[in-house]
């Protein structure tokens, strides 16, 4: 279970009171959001529980704290997308974005499909497109990522690191485990799978990188091969060496596509 700092009904009196206090335009939603918000809690839990960074976790505990501003703006983001999934309203999602652009200076529009995993590092000043998205994304400040002149968006492996300022545009096809470095720009660029890229279009350089990027910043491959080695009972706790990676071990999805592999270094 995740650990909120505030329970899901005072929770949703503070966004409600939020977007009524910011956008004082009488609206008021005409359907119940306590289910809403629920799924889209259950969202947030399920990414945050792949991040295994400092104030996402206390020991085995999920942390969600409405005044991280890093927390706060994916749950206003799931939120939108939620309700917008689920009832095509557009009325509600269009504050939550417009809510997140004056709290956070995030442009995100609530129909832009993020990945079921992506970790915000205070993306002050970021515009997040409507690209292709793989899960272990990981996005920090200034960055931009958008279509070029002819409406075309990138698409993204699994395993992106796009650092401050950098910049993806245009018809980008990056592979997994790709790490933009800071001011890095690229336009309508391949990028092979396994790549840092540094400098601006046509200048840049790409260099190949070894440790993929959910090793690097989700600390994945480590909690995965501790949950295996639990459930199958060859390791009674988790060891020192990796305090890090202390979690909830049940809860890893046994059909993740990296299992089988580390499986094989089990046996």
């Amino acid at each position: 279970m995740m650990r909120l700092s505030l329970s899901p009904q005072k929770l949703e009196s503070y966004i409600l009171d939020l977007v009524r206090h910011h956008f004082p335009d009488g609206y008021r939603p005409a359907y119940a959001i306590a289910p809403l918000l629920e799924r889209a809690l259950q969202r947030v839990e399920y990414c945050f529980d792949r991040i295994h960074r400092k104030y996402y976790r206390d020991g085995d505990e999920i942390l969600f704290d409405h005044l991280n501003t890093d927390h706060f703006a994916s749950c206003l983001y799931f939120l939108g997308n939620t309700v917008l999934r689920e009832t095509q309203d557009t009325e509600l999602p269009t504050r939550l974005f417009y809510l997140n652009k004056v709290m956070h200076g995030l442009d995100l529009f609530y129909s832009v499909a993020m990945p079921d995993i992506f970790f915000l590092v205070h993306p002050v000043g970021t515009v997040i497109g409507n690209a292709h998205y793989g899960d272990y994304l990981v996005v920090y400040q200034n960055v931009t990522v958008g279509a070029d002149e002819a409406g075309i968006y990138p698409s993204f492996g699994t395993g992106t690191v796009l650092y401050a300022k950098s910049t993806v545009i245009g018809a980008c096809n990056l592979g997994n485990d790709v790490v933009l470095g800071a001011n890095t720009f690229i336009l309508n660029t391949d990028v092979p799978a396994g790549s840092l890229v540094v400098g601006n279009y046509p200048s840049h350089r790409i260099t190949p990188i070894s440790l993929p990027v959910a090793r690097r910043i989700f600390n994945r491959e480590c909690s995965l091969f501790l949950a295996l080695t639990l459930r199958r009972g060859i390791i009674s706790s988790p060891p020192k060496v990796a305090p890090r990676c202390r979690l909830k071990y049940a809860a890893l999805p046994i059909e993740d596509p990296a299992v089988s592999a580390i499986e094989k270094s089990i046996h």
